[in-house]
């Protein structure tokens, strides 16, 4: 199989088809092997329109709703990124050629050491796979200029927010279903506020439960 023209085939009538304009994020998908980051017995199906069971409940998103939520963080070369639900490193591997570094949570040992040999053996050197509870994200590294959430979630935990720096912003999907909702929040001089901007039915991160004190 030509991985090299599937790839563009997605990017053309998949992502630029459904307004994603970002030269960076689209350079970022014709450059990535998706078909790496896929179970071997999935690798022609790679490319096709449609979320990909990677693990028993976790999922590579669907490339037109990824490519917009990664459009809609608007990344550039000087942000520090913290990705939420690694998987097996894809979304890290595009992360890593928009933005400067990318440390990503995973809470899966099994799909965090597969991310790690994988990158590795990729060449994407700014990237750190750190296991631990997803919903915990990293204070360790934080702060962060940018929270990214691979997949989609109830509400996002108060952890989450304290650990994005001061003019930083989080991009997620929020709720289940078609009803769903793309939403991008930004921290401001302590203060937070967010904005939805497009449906968005992903499949959703496990292991979050429902915040107590703040609510997206």
């Amino acid at each position: 199989m030509d991985f090299q023209a599937a790839r563009t085939k997605m990017v053309d009538n998949q992502i630029r088809t459904t307004d994603v304009t970002s030269y960076s994020v689209l350079e970022a998908f014709l450059a990535v092997p998706r078909e790496e980051f896929v179970p071997a017995k999935l690798k022609p199906l790679a490319y096709i329109d449609d979320d990909i069971e990677i693990a028993p409940g976790r999922y590579l998103m669907e490339a037109s709703p990824l490519a917009k939520l990664l459009q809609l963080a608007q990344i550039t070369k000087d942000d520090v990124v913290l990705e939420i639900g690694c998987g097996t490193g894809y979304v890290s591997a595009l992360l890593s050629l928009i933005a400067g570094s990318v440390v990503s949570i995973e809470s899966d040992e099994a799909l965090a050491a597969q991310a790690m040999e994988k990158l590795s053996s990729l060449g994407y050197d700014n990237v750190a796979v750190v296991p631990g509870e997803m919903e915990r994200g990293c204070p360790a590294e934080a702060p962060f200029d940018l929270i990214f959430v691979n997949g989609a979630i109830e509400e996002v935990p108060e952890a989450l927010v304290e650990q994005l720096r001061d003019g930083g912003r989080l991009v997620s999907v929020i709720g289940y279903g078609a009803a769903a909702q793309a939403k991008r929040l930004v921290k401001e001089r302590g203060s937070v506020s967010d904005s939805g901007h497009f449906n968005a039915g992903v499949k959703p991160l496990p292991g979050f439960r429902r915040a107590r004190s703040f609510v997206f």
